[in-house]
């Protein structure tokens, strides 16, 4: 059952009570945060941040793609910001996949594999590091500031993951 029709009403409820009208368009924390789009992290509420303070680039694991180096370089270049994090999770969907697997059941399926890469991993945190990897050696993103996480669903804690 569609339930967009509930959505709609509750944004009638937001409206009402809408008071974020004057945020500026750039993030006043000059941060992106790219995070899994996995419906059990509240992204804001994990990190403490709050509407306004930075760009929140979210997809299927939160892999550095070609579209997530796009958003980061028009986040820099056109908005100001500097300091990228980025938040992958434990226990996510991309783990219970494979690659393969995915693309032969969507041909079997639907008579055509997809062009783009499923981009399924066994570890987070080397997966974190190889995102991390992939926006040092861009040159559309300056990543000098930039710090990588797993955030533990099972606990709400963050861990750090460095390139070392």
């Amino acid at each position: 059952m569609p339930t967009t029709d509930e959505l709609v009403d509750l944004n009638s409820e937001f409206a009402a009570n809408f008071s974020d009208h004057d945020l500026q368009v750039a993030p006043i924390r000059k941060m992106a945060v790219v995070a899994c789009m996995d419906s059990r992290m509240d992204t804001f509420k994990l990190l403490g941040l709050e509407n306004g303070e930075a760009h929140i680039i979210r997809n299927a694991g939160g892999i550095v793609s070609d579209d997530v180096i796009r958003s980061l370089c028009l986040s820099q270049r056109a908005l100001g910001t500097r300091e990228i994090v980025l938040v992958h999770h434990t226990d996510c969907g991309l783990e219970k996949v494979t690659d393969d697997g995915f693309k032969n059941q969507l041909e079997t399926e639907l008579g055509i594999k997809p062009r783009w890469s499923v981009e399924s991993f066994l570890d987070p945190y080397v997966d974190v590091r190889q995102s991390m990897q992939r926006l040092v050696v861009t040159p559309f993103v300056d990543a000098t500031y930039m710090r990588g996480f797993v955030y533990d669903v099972s606990t709400g804690a963050i861990n750090e993951v460095t390139l070392d």
